[in-house]
């Protein structure tokens, strides 16, 4: 399933004024899309098909997952949007998360359905992202590189410098990625991989759309993405191409709750049942983001790819979206890699 990224200039209002406003007709959305257009897309179409005026506040998903937690006992957003399933399970599992079971469920994929019970009607499916690379074409030819086909690939010395990947404790990306290699390869094995890589990476980028930004500008060979990223880009003319490893790929469910604790939880329940409509996921596709809705019923361009041609791992997003395995991975990374690069 899969998921991005177009910055776009807007004004965003900002969550100290929608905090001061009256809480009926409003809602303050917490948007962890990196897409901004695709947040503000959101919030406008919400507020035209229910006249509830929309403060957007927009953060990478595990920067976003932090700030929920640090409000806790004051809580200033009301619904937490886009983003992977992983960040929002471990929300649940800590009691973050409002429990809300829309009646627009039953339109959802399977798959996007699995989500809402493994989190116990806390989590709803907004849309589906597979876990790729990408590369700049120009760069690879310019610089005689191979292509790379598989994960193992990116440690040949020929990449010395040339990847670029993100950091899983401020990017959901990542931690995608990271949760993936351990299934793939299983844990040892899997930050074994990781370690030798470091040394072919030029840096870790904050966000999951650093990587690919970088790719699409010509500053760096491969990144790390979501192959709807790469569709993205393609379709927007830039000169790269997406890889899904020949390993295997993991698979995000970009996800959606309810902050414990809102004050605004009528508009943010209709927020949750619009969100899961035909009319909400076509908003995406309508901004040129190709990531897969989760509402069975929204016509697919071809742009978007059919998950039978894709070698998917059964990717257990109950283990990987625990509070206790999420904690222990990251820490091992921030311990294995990141330190061993300074």
């Amino acid at each position: 399933m899969i998921s991005r990224f177009i910055p776009a200039l807007l004004a965003v209002a900002t969550l100290t004024a929608a905090a001061n406003a009256p809480a009926q007709g409003t809602l303050n959305l917490y948007c962890s899309s990196p897409n901004t257009a695709w947040c503000q897309g959101m919030a406008n179409g919400f507020e035209k098909a229910t006249g509830t005026k929309v403060a957007v506040i927009q953060k990478a998903t595990g920067e976003m997952l932090a700030q929920v937690k640090a409000e806790r006992a004051n809580p200033r957003g009301d619904v937490w949007w886009a983003g992977p399933a992983d960040s929002y399970l471990q929300a649940a599992e800590e009691g973050l998360l409002e429990t809300y079971r829309s009646p627009n469920l039953p339109q959802l994929h399977d798959w996007a359905q699995r989500i809402t019970a493994i989190s116990k009607d806390q989590v709803s499916g907004v849309y589906g992202g597979i876990l790729a690379l990408g590369y700049n074409t120009e760069i690879i030819e310019k610089r005689k590189l191979p292509a790379p086909k598989c994960w193992k690939d990116l440690t040949k010395p020929v990449y010395k410098n040339e990847v670029m990947l993100s950091n899983p404790n401020s990017s959901g990306t990542a931690y995608l990625m990271l949760a993936s290699l351990v299934q793939i390869f299983g844990e040892d094995e899997a930050f074994r991989y990781m370690q030798a890589l470091n040394g072919n990476v030029s840096s870790y980028a904050r966000s999951g759309i650093g990587p690919m930004t970088a790719v699409k500008r010509g500053e760096i060979a491969i990144g790390s993405t979501v192959l709807h990223g790469v569709i993205d880009d393609v379709a927007q003319g830039f000169p790269v191409k997406p890889v899904l490893p020949c390993e295997g790929v993991g698979n995000e469910v970009g996800s959606m709750a309810i902050i414990k604790g809102t004050r605004n939880l009528v508009a943010a329940r209709k927020f949750v049942d619009w969100a899961l409509t035909v009319d909400a996921q076509t908003i995406g596709l309508d901004l040129k983001e190709y990531a897969i809705p989760t509402n069975r019923n929204v016509p697919l361009p071809g742009t978007v790819p059919d998950l039978a041609d894709v070698k998917l791992i059964n990717y257990d997003f109950a283990k990987f979206g625990s509070s206790e395995t999420r904690k222990r991975l990251l820490a091992r990374w921030e311990k294995d890699v990141n330190a061993a690069r300074r």
